[in-house]
């Protein structure tokens, strides 16, 4: 279910291009069920494909949503409750920022790029990225919210 509201909140803000709710989603699940995580991602993942099709775009999603859990894993779970809404924040906007350099390597290998094409590549996509990272910052405010809400649903169903 979870994966699925990823997919469905994707596309109800694809009008807004680099707009989304994904890195809100993927921190939330993430420090909420840890490792479980990963099965709404993923489920997201398979779910861009199926419906948008397995293309050369798509083979990145493998391995970057993980790099945004891997980076709330490694941020500590006692963090003081004034700091967390900031360092999530941050987290999901570096994540935006960073996405064109983390898929440029494979857009790299399966076109043919060298090191000048995917610079030229990334170089491109910046302002893409900037407005992906802006975004995702402010959309991080519901980071927080999402976290409340899904412990009290757990709470709620044990």
């Amino acid at each position: 279910m979870l994966g699925s509201v990823m997919y469905v909140s994707k596309m109800l803000m694809e009008i807004a291009p680099n707009i989304h709710l994904l890195g809100v989603f993927t921190i939330a699940f993430t420090a909420v069920y840890r490792k479980k995580a990963l099965y709404p991602i993923y489920i997201y993942v398979i779910l861009n494909g199926i419906f948008s099709g397995f293309s050369s775009w798509w083979i990145p999603y493998l391995y970057i949503w993980t790099i945004l859990w891997g980076a709330v894993m490694l941020l500590p779970q006692n963090m003081p409750k004034k700091l967390k809404p900031i360092v999530y924040m941050s987290v999901c906007a570096a994540h935006g920022f960073l996405f064109g350099i983390l898929y440029a390597p494979v857009q790299a290998v399966l076109f043919g790029l060298n090191f000048q094409g995917m610079a030229a590549w990334i170089a491109a996509g910046l302002p893409f990225d900037l407005i992906h990272g802006v975004s995702n910052f402010f959309c991080g405010i519901l980071i927080v919210p999402v976290i409340s809400a899904l412990n009290l649903a757990e709470k709620n169903i044990l």
